[in-house]
């Protein structure tokens, strides 16, 4: 073998015998690719590193001496496995381990994202949990890779050789100082910018860039505001106005309304009752509807300023939220912020002109719009209703309810009573357009007159009888038959024919006594039943008086008394 060849296996079984697992030798750059370096560590055959392992590739050259650490001697293939990435780690972790303890600040770059956080290089790969990221966890993590920061060594693991680091304990760290220097220079009406960090349902929390001041929902607008999220966004820069400031507590209200001008100081002027305004629909409740005239001022049309005429029970029948709408200002309240806005002003009022087009007297006619315990709502034309009063239906029928008399839709024709245009009323009477039966009664029927009519109505005291021109007569039960009768129903039914005799006419009380038993008496006899009937009615009033009717014979005269009563 010759002394060249002996010379050459030397330097090879030297460079071998150099490149140990877990060493770190010295190589020099003999080759730099598109994605990798190629290094000369005196082995075989020169190792490869990814080119993703030098930090700054572009300022790496040829020739140029570096440290690699030794994975394994050589591949399958004889070249050495090298990484020039773990070399610098393990070099840069003693460092760390010398240098830095728990609680110091070193920067580093963002390498990657991995599951629960990022990795951060600061020579070495530590690990930053997503909660350390920022005072408010990010949802997007990709957005830091890249990024250069400074870094709190929250643990120094040597076991492990590992760090755990935090980026939010500096955030907070910082933004603890400029809250300290911000309560100590801001005042009570200066004006503030920052940015919405929070939104709750009674107001929003924003960021002064390290003090967090409350936004309350009524100090956010002049107007109405239903949710803070209306206005505002987490995120977005807002100006606002210092309220009130708490520094003990580290407090601070703020205002975005006090930071415009109050529309509410010069309303009066700028919205004089009387005036035509022009809004939107913002809210309806069940009493009217809010408008707003301009931004910040809204005024209440309540539901009966709505129409003049139509019935409207709830605002949502006739208005909708953002429906754009015309109206009057009615009033104004500076001090309790408060507009009274009326739409139907915009029309003249038909009331105007009732009284006369419906004056007293007058012969009207109408349908049936709706009926009530009381009585009945008579249209006479589209808005406009009369009232016929129960009591004004029939002059002769006791009426108790009104279907008795008319059903909703029918026809009718009234006399007008009385009109009330300022409450809207006007009485209406339906028996006044004809005769008062009663008027003429004197001449109509006599004492003694016998008479035929159908029964209307029973009742425990006797049986009401329709006579021809529609006036009631009562036979009381003890003028049915000369027997005793115990039980109306069981002599007389409801349409049964009768004949009777007048046996009482009262025009005052409108009241006519008829007597069936009598119908067929002789005039003494008949005299003689009208003088007992008389002195039973006075008796029976004085008993009344005194409270001493307890006898059988006292029952039948209080029976009788309660006859008169009900004629």
């Amino acid at each position: 073998m010759s002394k060249l060849m002996e010379q050459l296996l030397a330097e090879s079984e030297n460079g071998l015998s150099a490149l140990k697992q877990g060493s770190i030798v010295k190589g020099i750059i003999a080759e730099i690719r598109d994605d990798e370096v190629v290094i000369d560590v005196g082995g075989k055959s020169e190792g490869v590193v990814p080119a993703s392992e030098f930090p700054n590739i572009e300022e790496v050259q040829v020739g140029d001496e570096v440290d690699v650490l030794v994975e394994k001697p050589e591949d399958r293939s004889g070249a050495p496995v090298i990484s020039y990435d773990k070399a610098q780690q393990r070099k840069n972790w003693e460092t760390i381990v010398a240098e830095c303890q728990e609680g110091s600040v070193r920067t580093g770059i963002v390498k990657s994202k991995v599951k629960g956080g990022l990795v951060v290089s600061m020579g070495i790969d530590a690990f930053l949990p997503a909660s350390q990221i920022d005072v408010i966890p990010p949802k997007n993590l990709d957005q830091y890779v890249g990024q250069t920061y400074e870094f709190k060594i929250l643990k120094i693991n040597t076991e492990r050789k590992n760090l755990v680091i935090s980026r939010r304990e500096l955030i907070e760290e910082q933004r603890a100082e400029k809250r300290r220097a911000l309560l100590e220079t801001i005042k009570v009406g200066d004006k503030i910018r920052g940015n919405v960090k929070n939104i709750t349902d009674y107001g929003a929390f924003i960021d002064l860039d390290g003090l967090d001041g409350l936004l309350h929902i009524t100090d956010m607008s002049w107007g109405r505001v239903t949710h803070p999220s209306e206005i505002l966004k987490v995120g977005e820069p807002i100006e606002v106005m210092v309220t009130e400031i708490d520094r003990e507590r580290e407090r601070v209200s703020l205002g975005l309304k006090q930071c415009t001008v109050n529309p509410w100081e010069d309303i009066i002027v700028r919205f004089p009752v009387g005036a035509k305004v022009h809004g939107k629909v913002v809210n309806l409740v069940q009493y009217g509807a809010f408008v707003e005239i301009e931004p910040g001022v809204e005024g209440l049309v309540h539901v009966t300023e709505l129409s003049w005429t139509k019935r409207i029970t709830k605002p949502s029948d006739v208005l909708k939220i953002g429906q754009e709408v015309d109206a009057v200002i009615l009033g104004v309240n500076k001090e309790e912020q408060k507009i009274s806005l009326g739409i139907r002003q915009l029309e003249a009022n038909p009331w105007e002109m009732v009284p006369h087009n419906y004056p007293v007297g007058a012969r009207v006619h109408g349908k049936v719009r709706n009926l009530t315990a009381f009585g009945a709502f008579v249209e006479l034309e589209e808005g406009i209703d009369g009232m016929v009063h129960v009591s004004d239906m029939s002059w002769t029928k006791r009426i108790a309810k009104p279907e008795e008399f008319v059903k909703k839709g029918q026809e009718v024709e009234a006399i007008v009573l009385d009109v009330d245009a300022s409450q809207q009323r006007i009485s209406l009477g339906m028996k006044q357009c004809t005769e008062d039966p009663w008027s003429e009664i004197d001449r109509t029927y006599h004492i003694g007159d016998v008479v035929s009519g159908k029964v209307a109505k029973i009742a425990n005291f006797g049986a009401f009888v329709e006579l021809p021109d529609g006036i009631d007569g009562l036979v009381h039960i003890s003028q049915i038959s000369e027997e005793r009768v115990e039980k109306v129903g069981d002599v007389l039914k409801k349409g049964d024919e009768v004949s009777a005799r007048v046996i009482k006419i009262d025009k005052e009380e409108r009241r006519i006594g008829l007597s069936i038993k009598a119908a067929n008496y002789d005039e003494s006899k008949f005299k003689a039943e009208v003088n007992a009937f008389d002195r039973v009615r006075t008796t029976s009033d004085k008993k009344d008086a005194a409270g001493t009717a307890s006898s059988e014979g006292d029952k039948n005269l209080n029976s009788l008394g309660d006859l008169l009563d009900n004629l």
